[in-house]
């Protein structure tokens, strides 16, 4: 393990699907501005609003927008699609697709607009030839929205975007994508994928604090998102606290109504400066590395059933698998005192490491795993 990270080597961390740790350089930069902020206060403020600008112009290399000024800086992932739930002009008899196995992020928010008289249909995933091909089928002429996860958040399985971002364009249909789990781990192009919204929290694969998420709204379609929150940020002369004839932010920035999570900024500001160094490909290959060894050894443990997809294509950093003589439950609780941590989703239990996470660490695990099978 390398000098950006400091986890206890007593802890395998297998947990990034969930929640992340923080390499050193992120540790380092909120102590510099607690430290800035507990001698001078806000001196120094015209600083950090060039470190959020900064921010703005890193995640819009990371995702490959066209422009700094569609990314806004909002508190999570649900908050970004509540944004788009709330902000388009629905009509009775609108439907909007989405997957029978999301997070309940990406199906409450659309389930809330059923008083409006909007339809949600529920593709199953496992019916089509792919998964791509469910969804389609569920779309018509009422469709207004199709919204899906990135890669699913208990299975792992990865979406083909392009595939469905070229279907939503050519059938007039807004595209949205629950991204957080596969920005920082893979190579993520809004631009390729054709998607209208895209939303994705810091704190799982960007390796950046809870609080503070990245929300991309493609430039052409932000008129059509009307604003339900009003503030001092999101006005286009926002520094100017004595324009009284106020216009609202030609930019995302629209879509921030008050004061920037600054200590979440300089921390996630951090996280993303070590991935862009790294270059996304190379983080992307790395971590496929560790997939791999894991789906070819698991699976050749007597009493492990792999059910994560294992073709490249079809995964990013979760692996799920359940044994055929330890419940889910008393293998997780077993792991976690071996050090192993990792999470239990949809009954099954959940491998996510990094690129960072050290193969003989990988090995430990499955040595483990092994030891059961008596």
């Amino acid at each position: 393990m390398n000098q950006e990270w400091q986890l206890s080597s007593e802890l395998i961390h297998l947990n990034h699907a969930a929640v992340g740790p923080w390499p050193e350089r992120t540790r380092v930069a909120i102590n510099q501005f607690a430290e800035q902020n507990t001698h001078y206060g806000s001196l120094h403020y015209p600083q950090w609003l060039q470190k959020e600008a900064e921010l703005r112009t890193q995640l819009q290399q990371l995702i490959n927008a066209n422009s700094h000024e569609e990314i806004a800086l909002l508190k999570n992932t649900s908050e970004a699609l509540s944004v788009v739930a709330y902000g388009l002009d629905w009509q009775a008899g609108d439907n909007i697709v989405i997957s029978n196995q999301e997070f309940p992020s990406n199906y409450i928010v659309w389930e809330s607009l059923k008083p409006l008289g909007v339809e949600v249909r529920y593709a199953d995933l496992s019916t089509h030839d792919s998964p791509e091909d469910a969804l389609i089928a569920l779309c018509d002429s009422n469709t207004r929205l199709l919204s899906i996860s990135s890669v699913q958040y208990a299975s792992g399985l990865r979406m083909n975007l392009n595939r469905l971002g070229e279907h939503c364009k050519s059938k007039n249909i807004f595209f949205c994508v629950d991204a957080i789990q596969s920005i920082g781990a893979e190579v993520f192009d809004v631009q390729a994928c054709q998607a209208d919204f895209v939303m994705a929290d810091g704190h799982k694969w960007m390796l950046g604090p809870e609080g503070l998420a990245l929300f991309y709204c493609r430039q052409d379609v932000m008129d059509k998102l009307k604003l339900k929150q009003y503030g001092w940020h999101m006005v286009e002369n926002y520094l100017n606290f004595d324009d009284k004839n106020w216009q609202v932010a030609n930019s995302a920035r629209r879509f921030e109504c008050g004061s920037p999570n600054m200590l979440c900024i300089h921390a996630l500001s951090a996280s993303v400066s070590l991935l862009l160094e790294i270059g996304m490909q190379q983080v992307s290959n790395q971590l496929q590395q560790k997939l791999n060894f894991l789906h070819e050894q698991l699976p050749h443990i007597n009493h492990i059933n792999v059910h994560s997809d294992s073709a490249l294509e079809r995964r990013v950093g979760i692996i799920s698998f359940e044994s055929e003589k330890i419940p889910s439950e008393e293998l997780f609780s077993y792991l976690k005192k071996q050090q192993v941590f990792c999470a239990m989703r949809a009954g099954k239990l959940r491998f996510s490491p990094h690129y960072y996470t050290a193969d003989q660490q990988l090995q430990q695990v499955v040595d483990i795993l092994k030891s059961l099978s008596n």
